[in-house]
């Protein structure tokens, strides 16, 4: 319920003329004490309200209303001010040590986001707001993480910290409480299972990096496969990479002798050893 400003303001400005009148208009001791006790009463009960705070304000004990930003009068004695801020405020829950669902301990905190969007609420249905969400987060998480496996908790945080925002945002929503985001931080492992899970990766990348060489060789193997297809149907492509292996070696520094021979002769040498070879098998 929202309250008036204006009729806070108009109630000092009438007191202060008042007081003022007394003071000045009227002769007379008593007049002029009560005249000045008005005035200091009136500024007593000056207050300024910044515009990230909502002011709830109480008259003899009971719930008035709502005063937004600026300069407002509260009556004192009668009347008083609670103070709220609506600004986005965290909440860092200490760890907590929860048996997941696969029977792992794990320690975890978590940061909790929230504002007052009702400051009426906040005042009137919870002592303390702030410690009320935090407690209840605690046992939400709890709760939600005792529920889960560890591969869910580590590979679905995001999901899982929703989750916790969704059951924390119902309760307090009666709180006045708006809970905006739930972030999980630290997920503390029992050193077994850390060794373990190192164990398990370093498995894994040498899995991929066989897979991955053994694909390299395939493909090397094709490769060749279709190389020396092509050099078998084209003979002078076997000088032309002979040529290219020559480059290739007289590029290094080091001192080399080579011999060259030429691959017609090589041909009619291979050729006549075959001749000789059948001439021989004739003769047996």
């Amino acid at each position: 319920m929202a309250y008036k400003n204006t009729l806070q303001i108009s109630v000092l400005v009438i007191l202060l003329l008042v007081g003022a009148a007394l003071i000045f208009g009227v002769r007379g001791v008593v007049w002029t004490i009560v005249g000045i006790f008005i005035v200091l009463y009136t500024l007593a009960g000056i207050r300024i309200i910044y515009q990230y705070e909502t002011g709830v304000l109480f008259t003899l004990g009971k719930y008035k209303g709502l005063l937004n930003a600026g300069l407002v009068w509260v009556a004192p004695i009668i009347q008083s001010l609670r103070k709220i801020d609506t600004r986005i405020q965290t909440i860092d829950l200490p760890k907590q040590e929860v048996i997941t669902k696969d029977n792992v301990p794990v320690k975890i905190n978590a940061t909790v986001f929230f504002r007052v969007q009702y400051p009426d609420k906040s005042v009137l249905n919870v002592r303390d707001f702030k410690y009320a969400t935090m407690m209840y987060s605690q046992t939400v998480l709890r709760d939600i993480i005792g529920g889960k496996e560890l591969d869910e908790i580590l590979q679905k945080r995001e999901e899982v910290a929703e989750e916790i925002r969704k059951i924390v945002d119902e309760i307090t929503d009666k709180w006045g409480i708006d809970v905006t985001g739930v972030r999980l931080q630290d997920i503390e492992l029992p050193e077994e299972m850390r060794r373990a899970m190192a164990r398990q990766a370093e498995a894994e990348r040498e899995r991929r990096a066989i897979i991955i060489k053994s694909e390299g060789e395939i493909k090397a193997a094709e490769n060749l496969a279709k190389a020396s297809e092509l050099i078998s149907k084209t003979p002078a492509a076997l000088q032309l990479r002979t040529l290219h292996t020559l480059a290739d070696i007289s590029s290094d520094p080091n001192q080399k002798v080579i011999f060259l021979v030429p691959f017609d002769t090589i041909k009619y040498l291979v050729k006549g050893d075959n001749n000789e070879k059948a001439r021989k098998s004739g003769k047996k």
